[in-house]
């Protein structure tokens, strides 16, 4: 693939060897972005982009506005500059019935000819709920971006567009298409997050203690609108395109449809979710739009409804708006998504780390198909900067699978007799005082031995990342709890196995082999004991830090904050919470048992690298999914080579290793100006060739 040219000799032939690397690279992200059928492996395309950095940087004047390179992001605006749309972004009217499509159609009918009727055709489409974007290109290169703003002006954010993978910033995005850009092309499309990555993202968040989303529009919303657009291209946002405003300089397109096809075929990400009706059809496109709506909930992106609008661009035209709602379209709301009932009251539960999270008690009411009896409230701050009281009526949504959750009171309809209601200062469960570390939103019971956390405290203990327990999941943590064998973590290596041996599932075999893992789990590292007590941001690479300097768990526990802050990737937030830990009574009485158990607490300290230490004095963390490395490879290698891991960034880090799909670590290292590398940049670092 001309991966491997070597360096051009001259200005000319950069230019011409950039020009091919970009076309390359292009096709490439089109091919794995866009058409999820990639042609090369992820090293020969990291070859391809990382040449054509480099050729960048020794030739600035090479770069251009639709360069792959764009895609990092790095631009920092004061303010987002005001865009003028070519054309009103109108809203749709509503239809949340079968009766209200039909007589649509029935008005429809009125407003058109009989000629014109017997040529009605529709296109359904999916209603994104993500944020409307309009983008703008000119002779193929993509210029301008902006929110919908108030339908008329919206906000520029060109730069932050740029780093979404998915949209092409060349077309046609595929080199090998024959087709020649229009001249001026404007679209309109929708930027959204996948719901899966959107649910690691949070995940990893959390795993950070840093804000998580409520949903995904306002995480995709949120990302476009950072000033920085490094941190924009950090977060894993897509976009569909579905609409041609402005075609000029090329082909005539006299529908709907065939402009979609169009806008596809010039490499711009179109939704395959988008079908074609005939109006002697129209009892197929209602039985579809009932079908969808029962499946919509299986899509990976999320969806507010469908968009049914006339094909004939000609008779969208003739048939106009009525008000600010065009006659042509429609958007059809599924009903049960949201519903009004009454809150109840306002319970807590305690999870597996503590986090103590407010729930609903509802007056039972359907949504959905679902009685609801309940839903999430989030936190304690969700709760009051909605100024949610208990007897409120209040609205509520569930969207498939997905825990129902209290969107909003209705204030209007109070009576006076509503409750405010406020965090409890000790768990329910165990009477510990709970702690809301300062600037966090959650609020946590920090007992270790609190029974509400133990079930999810043992499955995780047991975990391979940290005592790694052969046999030992979930199933048997809340089976030997409920059978009150285990009371606290160390009674794991306490287990009355002569009555275990009687219980249903249990023979000689398979008790034996799992008091053989138990056993064997005796002599793991300490930090791995350390990972697996579940001490908030002390995860496996956290805690082997802390171990490099602290070699019992004995001495970890009269550990100041302060002493902790000084080893290079603790920060104080780390350093805090160990210490908040360390001073509960009975986690405190949890080390000294598992010490009397024989399980390793304490260990020598390790000898003195031998060989070349290039990577010694530095700190580094790493991110997403490199390209030969796993994350335990990574950290050994750099090990190995005398440098230092971190789990999180900070002041300290000297560099940030960062692969695909890199999250918030990404944001924060741009935030702190840590330099960011590759995989083949850290083998460099290291002395590899």
């Amino acid at each position: 693939m001309g991966s491997t040219a070597s360096t051009p000799a001259g200005p000319v032939e950069a230019a011409q060897r950039a020009e091919q690397l970009r076309a390359l690279v292009r096709y490439h992200q089109h091919r794995y972005y866009a058409l999820d059928d990639p042609e090369i492996g992820d090293q020969e395309f990291d070859a391809l982009f990382n040449e054509l950095r480099a050729l960048e940087a020794t030739y600035p004047d090479l770069h251009t506005p639709d360069s792959p390179t764009q895609r990092v992001g790095g631009y920092v605006a004061d303010r987002f500059e005001k865009t003028r749309h070519p054309a009103p972004m109108l809203s749709l009217a509503n239809a949340f019935s079968p009766e209200d499509l039909r007589a649509w159609r029935d008005r429809l009918h009125r407003l058109l000819s009989e000629e014109e009727r017997g040529r009605l055709a529709y296109v359904v489409e999916p209603k994104f709920d993500g944020l409307t974007v309009v983008l703008h290109y000119a002779d193929g290169i993509f210029t301008l971006g902006a929110t919908r703003g108030d339908g008329e002006n919206g906000e520029t954010i060109t730069a932050n567009l740029r780093t979404v993978r998915s949209l092409p910033l060349h077309l046609p995005a595929d080199q090998r298409s024959p087709l020649a850009p229009p001249a001026r092309l404007v679209v309109r499309g929708e930027a959204y997050v996948d719901k899966a990555d959107f649910e690691r993202f949070n995940a990893r968040q959390a795993e950070a203690g840093e804000r998580a989303y409520a949903n995904p529009r306002n995480f995709a919303a949120g990302s476009l609108r950072q000033l920085d657009s490094g941190i924009t291209a950090g977060r894993p946002l897509k976009i569909w395109v579905y609409q041609a405003l402005i075609v000029e300089g090329g082909p005539a397109l006299p529908s709907h449809w065939e402009s979609l096809a169009y806008l596809r075929d010039l490499g711009l990400p179109v939704c395959p979710d988008i079908r074609r009706f005939t109006d002697d059809d129209f009892d197929a496109l209602a039985a579809y739009v009932d079908a969808f709506g029962r499946r919509r909930h299986e899509l990976p992106y999320e969806v507010d409804g469908i968009v049914i609008k006339v094909d004939s661009l000609g008779m969208q035209a003739e048939l106009g708006f009525t008000g600010k709602d065009p006659r042509w379209a429609l958007a059809y709301k599924y009903a049960g998504e949201e519903a009004v009932t009454t809150l109840l009251d306002i319970v807590v539960n305690v999870g597996r780390t503590g986090a103590v999270t407010p729930n609903a008690v509802l007056e039972p009411v359907q949504v959905s198909g679902v009685v609801v009896k309940s839903a999430t409230l989030h936190n304690e701050d969700y709760i009051r900067d909605l100024d949610i009281r208990i007897g409120d009526k209040v609205v509520i949504k569930r969207a498939g699978e997905v825990i129902p959750k209290v969107l909003r009171p209705l204030p209007e309809l109070r009576t006076g007799e509503e409750r405010e209601w406020t965090m409890p200062e000790t768990c329910p469960v165990c009477g510990a005082a709970l702690v809301r570390p300062p600037g966090e939103a959650a609020t946590y019971c920090v007992n270790n031995a609190c029974p509400e956390q133990l079930v999810r405290a043992v499955e995780y203990f047991v975990g391979r990342e940290a005592m790694d327990i052969a046999g030992f999941g979930i199933k048997q943590a809340e089976l030997f709890v409920a059978q009150g064998y285990i009371h606290d973590l160390a009674d794991i290596y306490e287990l009355p196995w002569d009555d275990i041996r009687a219980l249903e599932g249990y023979g000689d075999k398979r008790v034996d082999n799992l008091r053989a893992g138990v056993e064997a789990s005796k002599e793991r590292p300490i930090h791995r004991l350390l990972t697996a007590l579940g001490i908030r941001f002390v995860g496996a690479v956290v805690a082997e830090l802390i171990t490099q300097h602290y070699h019992s768990l004995l001495d970890l526990m009269a550990a100041t904050p302060e002493a902790l802050n000084e080893i290079e990737g603790i920060g104080p937030k780390i350093a805090e919470s160990v210490r908040e830990y360390f001073s509960v009574d009975s986690n405190r009485a949890l080390i000294e048992k598992f010490a009397r158990l024989d399980v390793r607490v304490a260990e020598e300290a390790p000898a003195a690298p031998v060989g070349a230490q290039p990577l010694a004095g530095f700190t580094f963390v790493v991110t997403g999914t490199l390209p030969t490395f796993s994350r335990d490879e990574a950290h050994d290698f750099i090990k190995a080579h005398g440098g230092k891991v971190a789990g999180s960034v900070s002041g300290k880090t000297s560099y940030l290793v960062a692969g695909e799909s890199a999250g918030s670590k990404l944001d924060k290292a741009r935030q702190l100006g840590v330099p960011v590398i590759d995989e083949a940049e850290l083998r460099a670092l290291a002395g590899e060739a």
